[in-house]
């Protein structure tokens, strides 16, 4: 079997234990904010981060853990149940912003895995009607 030099972006980063900080981090934000834990309808958010981190991790060259347990990704199917407005979403960007900043990855590290955070972000917002109260 031939050797690659070149590193998945999941190795360079540290792996498992970079993605579940970042996640964690993604996750105290959450919690201790009403608006956006209001879309997440499980009382423990620890099963949400569980999928969250798998995903990641697989996204990036890591474990298919995330594909093993759930099946194919589909993103947009998974989180049709839940209104995904342009509010959520940048209450979510918000949130992992700090957790991305706080993971002490190199800038160019932190730019590859914030455009695709970003990316994936402005894709799962499927309405445009805003929560009220």
């Amino acid at each position: 079997m031939p050797r690659s030099d070149q590193q998945t972006f999941y190795a360079s980063i540290g792996g498992h234990d970079t993605f579940a900080a970042i996640v964690d981090r993604f996750y105290a934000g959450v919690a201790d904010d009403p608006e956006l834990r209001a879309l997440y309808p499980e009382t423990d958010l620890a099963p949400a981060a569980h999928r969250l981190t798998m995903f990641l991790e697989q996204y990036w060259g890591g474990p298919t853990t995330y594909s093993d347990e759930r099946g194919h990704p589909r993103l947009g199917m998974r989180h049709a149940p839940f209104a995904v407005s342009p509010r959520m979403r940048d209450l979510w960007l918000q949130h992992m912003r700090v957790a991305v900043e706080e993971a002490g990855l190199t800038p160019e590290q932190e730019t590859q895995l914030w455009e695709y955070l970003e990316r994936a972000a402005h894709f799962l917002v499927n309405t445009f009607d805003e929560p009220t109260g």
